[in-house]
């Protein structure tokens, strides 16, 4: 079980080291991946910004929990 804790911990570190790179890299693969477009009905550059931050949120959480 320990194993499934590390492989979900290292997926959401890796998910959110994207959306830290969709705030500063535009390529197709990280257009896709922006959580503002799912969360916001117009997404603008102005709306990049919350990538960061929930980026920042996610890959923290999933550092945390492979610490702790």
């Amino acid at each position: 079980m320990k194993n499934l804790d590390i492989i979900v911990n290292s997926l959401g570190i890796t998910y959110g080291i994207i959306l830290i790179l969709t705030v500063f890299v535009r390529t197709q693969f990280t257009e896709l991946m922006r959580v503002d477009a799912l969360l916001m009905p117009q997404p603008t550059e102005s709306t990049r910004p919350v990538n960061l931050v929930i980026g920042l949120l996610v890959a923290g959480y999933g550092i945390y929990s492979l610490i702790g």
